[in-house]
């Protein structure tokens, strides 16, 4: 086994030796401070448990920021991309006594809470169980810095080129293939079991916080659905974007896996369809009460029946109904299988009987009251959940 050269004792991962790093970064300590004592101790935690690299965070100074651009606003927060002027950090140099760090001078994500200057306790441990999960699909947080003259804190994150999952639909979709949308959807259902495996909920899930890379798709933003002033007399509040959020949870019920799967077969309709849920409507209560009835998207384009089928299941009004993600990324693993080997059963032979119908228009204008950014939704006395007669 492969042995620190400072110590001597065995590396925990390649190049890093846990116990020299944890010392290395407590000796740091005291020479730099977030401001807040909640987010100081967080980010001093990941750093001593720290057994590889990328299990770490930093507080990064905001001067170690450059081309700085806005892209983009949520509902708590505007989206920032910028470069990064040190790069991660790597590992610990012993001869020059300092970290080696990668990715110098590369573009990262800024993402900015608003009103956080006063972030609560409960909004911390969120950003930390999504910084629990390093797993592949799932985006990778770097850091926390803080806009000087908002004050309000940043969120350092991994740069998606294409950026929104939404984004990359309304520039993209006519060209994409149904292997790619089955890819894109199995990349989701893969980080969302992650999630799931890890005993978390995502709560939030729509195109908005899925981003898009060059050669595969990843989830952000686990359990940050509520504004980062977030406090217990907004227990019971629902915070989302309407079309996305499980019937259940709009009549005020617990955040399950099961809804987000409801959230998954909405993101399903949308990849296959190319159009945003419910885009020529008001997203208002008498949305919220047409979902309970059993009111859900429908197609303009011919769709095979396994997809359906499946998109059907993950919108069932009873959350016990609903598939897994693992059932459901293993499907759509078992689908693109069957599409690249061109097998003339299942689900290649639906395409390919349909592949003549597909639609070509471009995607509509959306109704002026069709909102596809968290807020609060705040029903009151939203009938039962039912499925629709027809579906």
């Amino acid at each position: 086994m492969e042995t620190c050269k400072e110590c001597e004792r065995p590396i925990t991962e390649y190049n890093w030796c846990h116990d020299c790093s944890a010392r290395h970064f407590q000796q740091n300590f005291n020479n730099w401070t977030s401001g807040n004592g909640n987010i100081d101790k967080f980010i001093q935690d990941t750093q001593l448990s720290a057994v590889w690299y990328n299990k770490l965070l930093e507080w990064i100074p905001f001067d170690r920021f450059n081309n700085i651009e806005h892209i983009g606003k949520g509902g708590f927060g505007d989206v920032y991309k910028a470069k990064w002027i040190d790069g991660r950090i790597w590992n610990w140099d012993n001869k020059n006594q300092n970290w080696n760090r990668l990715y110098q001078d590369e573009f990262v994500s800024l993402k900015s809470l608003n009103n956080s200057e006063n972030i609560t306790l409960e909004y911390i441990k969120e950003i930390a169980s999504h910084h629990k999960i390093n797993e592949a699909f799932i985006i990778e947080i770097y850091g926390i810095t803080q806009h000087p003259e908002t004050k309000n804190y940043m969120i350092v994150l991994q740069y998606a080129e294409h950026r929104s999952l939404r984004n990359y639909l309304n520039q993209n979709y006519k060209k994409l293939t149904w292997a790619e949308k089955i890819y894109i959807l199995h990349n989701i259902a893969n980080g969302l079991d992650q999630i799931h495996r890890n005993g978390l909920i995502h709560r939030n899930l729509h195109t908005g916080n899925i981003l898009r890379f060059k050669y595969g798709t990843s989830i952000t933003d686990i359990g940050l659905c509520k504004p980062a002033d977030y406090n217990n007399t907004l227990e019971n509040k629902v915070y989302g974007v309407l079309p996305y959020v499980a019937p259940e949870i709009l009549r005020g019920q617990n955040y399950t896996k099961a809804s987000d799967i409801y959230s998954f077969g909405i993101i399903m309709y949308e990849i296959i369809s190319g159009l945003s849920p419910y885009h020529d409507i008001s997203h208002d209560k008498n949305l919220a009460i047409k979902v309970c009835q059993g009111f859900r998207p429908r197609f303009n384009i011919k769709v095979p029946q396994l997809i359906l089928h499946l998109i059907k299941q993950c919108l069932d009004a009873d959350p016990l109904i609903r598939p897994t993600a693992d059932e459901i990324w293993n499907t759509l693993l078992q689908w693109y299988d069957n599409i690249q080997e061109q097998d003339d059963t299942g689900i290649y032979k639906q395409i390919e009987e349909i592949n003549n119908n597909l639609s070509t228009n471009d995607i509509p204008s959306k109704h002026y009251e069709a909102i596809y950014t968290s807020r609060l939704l705040n029903f009151d006395n939203l009938p039962e959940p039912k499925n629709p007669d027809k579906y």
